[in-house]
């Protein structure tokens, strides 16, 4: 006979000191995507015919960064804000010694027979201000996502999942978006400032359907996990700071 998953609420102000089985793999999982989404999606630009819109170019990364705030949400719903701040912070450092290191790497003298510096300076010579502004916006976001779900979990009493996902998302990518573009490209040369705002509506609106469109993934992953961990967190006296470990 299947347990019901717990539902813990009055609880010590941190998420329950106990061992998961996929909390770990989930963990790797999203810091993956993150790190991968930001090295390699950038450097390419895509252009797709798609019906009704048209000809449609945006960068590569549209098409997977939106998963980490998918994995957000199964983190939130399932174990609790407070451990998805530690997946959060993980992401963070994973993504910060990344940068480190591509900048470490491109600094090092080329050998004189190797012709492919200028290649890899562009795939990953990203400027102080993309990486920065990369950093800033995924931690306010992240963060906004999160706080926003598990918030909307109390509010509904557990209900509604889609409509938690969905809004905690539009919440987080839209903070995400109206950080990153002005950060890493206002006045920058790069691109020209009356099109930051269009970039910013059009990848708000892109991430965001990524998240209507893996909403029936997202709802069959929530709900084994709840089943084979026995958890179905609530925070309702949790420390929201994210400036917490």
């Amino acid at each position: 006979m299947t347990k019901k998953p717990r539902s813990r609420g009055a609880a010590p102000r941190s998420a329950p000191q106990r061992s998961y089985r996929y909390y770990e793999l989930l963990m790797a999982g999203f810091v993956t995507v993150f790190i991968c989404s930001n090295l390699l999606g950038p450097a390419k630009a895509v252009q797709m015919q798609l019906p009704l819109a048209g000809t449609v170019t945006f960068g590569a990364a549209v098409l997977f960064f939106p998963l980490t705030y998918i994995f957000g949400d199964i983190l939130t719903e399932v174990y609790g804000y407070a451990k998805t701040r530690r997946v959060i912070w993980a992401g963070f450092g994973a993504m910060s010694f990344a940068a480190l290191m591509a900048w470490a790497v491109l600094q090092l003298p080329p050998a004189p027979d190797w012709p492919h510096q200028q290649a890899y300076q562009v795939a990953f010579g990203n400027t102080w201000r993309i990486v920065l502004g990369s950093l800033v916006a995924y931690f306010c976001g992240e963060f906004a996502n999160s706080f926003v779900l598990a918030r909307m979990k109390l509010m509904t009493e557990g209900r509604h999942l889609w409509a938690r996902t969905i809004g905690s998302t539009i919440v987080g990518e839209g903070i995400d978006s109206a950080l990153f573009y002005p950060l890493a490209f206002w006045n920058s040369g790069i691109i020209p400032n009356e099109l930051v705002p269009q970039l910013m509506l059009s990848q708000w609106i892109a991430k965001t359907l990524v998240e209507v469109v893996f909403t029936p993934v997202t709802y069959k992953v929530i709900g084994f996990l709840k089943r084979a961990e026995q958890e179905d967190w609530y925070d309702r006296e949790t420390d929201f700071s994210p400036f917490r470990l």
